[in-house]
């Protein structure tokens, strides 16, 4: 495991073993240096799984680090179409186990250990949930989910809405080539880890924060995944944002996730939830 200096506004990066090959993490100290933490969040950049996105999601998980009081470590996660469903999704679990290893490492008890992501990055920490259950671990304390894509199909009324309007037609087109590139297996789209929205199987998975946004195409895909959990018997939280002045672009989706109310939201389901 290798220490480097990041100029990203991380405090350390790491390239530990993933599923099939090396994965690159990077490391935002929130917490106090003087005794380990309790609470670790593994956080996914978005970018529709096959862009690197990660100088949007890199100040957005600093202020976040800062404002919560804790140590976020972000993996850069594989990408389509060089490496389609699931690569992305089992380095995603083996950075959960490699954490848990590492904990020491990165300043943490091993105690409280949530996911949390945005868009393609929300998808990710929604499948790591599912995962972690059916795998029996690492277990996590919570999810926390912001305007994530949980639908490949991209059945739901605001994302349909979103294709037929000359605004935001563009961005359908670019989701639907997203997943295109991801799954190329096009029977892989009704896959509960490509689409959780459609897992048949909701039961048992941890408390979730899940952060929408008016005049968003993903806001139906987040509030019908609220629903199927809380009627799987999980606990659910919502905010409702209001729509920003680009919703089309990431960095914008990114500044959502450290602006007020969503940083009170998240520093209390983090606090609720330990």
């Amino acid at each position: 495991m290798s220490d480097l200096l990041d100029p990203s506004g991380a405090d350390e990066s790491f390239d530990w073993p993933g599923h099939a090959g090396q994965v690159h993490v990077r490391l935002f100290r929130g917490a106090p240096r003087k005794k380990a933490n309790e609470t670790l969040v593994v956080f996914f950049h978005p970018g529709g799984f096959v862009v690197d996105d990660t100088e949007a999601s890199d100040p957005c998980l600093r202020v976040l680090a800062d404002a919560c009081e804790i140590n976020i470590l972000a993996p850069c996660y594989p990408l389509a179409p060089e490496r389609p469903f699931p690569a992305a999704v089992e380095d995603a679990h083996a950075v959960l186990t490699q954490a848990v290893r590492h904990r020491t490492k990165l300043g943490w008890k091993g105690t409280h250990l949530f996911v949390g992501g945005v868009e393609a990055g929300g998808n990710l920490a929604a499948v790591s949930a599912l995962v972690c259950r059916d795998r029996q671990g690492p277990e996590l304390a919570g999810q926390i989910l912001v305007t994530p894509m949980l639908d490949a199909n991209l059945h739901c009324p605001s994302m349909r809405c979103a294709a037929d309007e000359n605004a935001t037609r563009k961005l359908a087109r670019d989701v639907e080539r997203s997943y295109r590139l991801y799954l190329p297996n096009p029977a892989d789209r009704l896959h509960p880890y490509a689409s959780p929205l459609h897992a048949s199987r909701l039961g048992n998975l941890p408390p979730t924060l899940i952060v929408h946004t008016e005049g968003d195409p993903f806001s139906d895909e987040g509030r019908a995944y609220a629903e199927k959990l809380l009627q799987a018997g999980n606990e659910v939280a919502q905010i409702t944002l209001p729509p920003p002045e680009d919703i089309l672009d990431n960095k914008e989706r990114c500044s959502l996730a450290a602006d007020d109310p969503c940083v009170t939201a998240m520093r209390q389901f983090l606090i609720d939830n330990q």
